[in-house]
């Protein structure tokens, strides 16, 4: 069975701390029940966490859906969003099977990426520029109004925001990336090839901005 890798990168950092954690640690508990119950999504997908805050670190390796479980998520640190790029490259070159000529790998890997500020560390650029070596099926950046939003444009096309930093906002975020998770597994009955689009993800609820 061909899986459908997905890896979720949460800022984690101080200015996380409270509210906005706790709305994010409920984001991926819904996320992960509302994955259970579509049929597609709990064949195909496979769900990772890597936080990025005082460390970079991958808390949850990519794990089937039915025998993940949402990880405990501490807030501290900067926004090390390079580094994080960093480690999920890592992540998707290790744990991601390749097609060989005698069998099919996984499909290409999701990439959900929510940070509520600014890179600190070192520029990410020579890191941006590593991620996309990469052959990602879709790769989504989400930021509050203290994000860096032309930094996140040179990590991918599609990067929203949200309308307000607030528990509500982040819920509606969650509920969107589940979604996207389920269009695109269900999309994979009818690709055939690994070229094919999956195609649009579902338009974003009132409190997500394209940006």
């Amino acid at each position: 069975m061909r899986r459908l890798p997905v890896y979720l990168l949460i800022d984690t950092s101080g200015s996380m701390r409270g509210e906005p954690l706790e709305a994010v640690r409920n984001g991926v508990q819904v996320l992960h029940s509302t994955l259970r119950r579509d049929p597609y999504a709990l064949e195909l997908a496979y769900i990772s966490v890597i936080t990025f805050g005082a460390k970079v670190e991958q808390v949850a390796p990519l794990t089937e859906v039915y025998l993940f479980r949402p990880p405990e998520l501490v807030a501290g640190g900067g926004t090390l969003l390079g580094a994080a790029l960093k480690k999920v490259a890592e992540c998707a070159d290790r744990e991601v099977k390749k097609t060989t000529p005698d069998e099919k790998g996984d499909w290409k890997p999701l990439v959900f990426i929510m940070t509520d500020g600014r890179p600190s560390g070192r520029e990410p650029v020579k890191m941006i520029a590593e991620f996309r070596k990469r052959s990602w099926g879709s790769v989504v950046a989400c930021g509050t109004d203290n994000a860096d939003f032309q930094l996140l444009h040179k990590i991918t096309e599609t990067v929203v925001k949200l309308s307000l930093a607030d528990s509500n906002a982040i819920a509606a975020f969650f509920k969107w990336v589940s979604a996207s998770i389920a269009t695109s597994s269900k999309a994979l009955d009818r690709v055939r090839n690994d070229d094919d689009p999956l195609g649009d993800l579902p338009p974003p609820p009132p409190e997500i901005i394209l940006v």
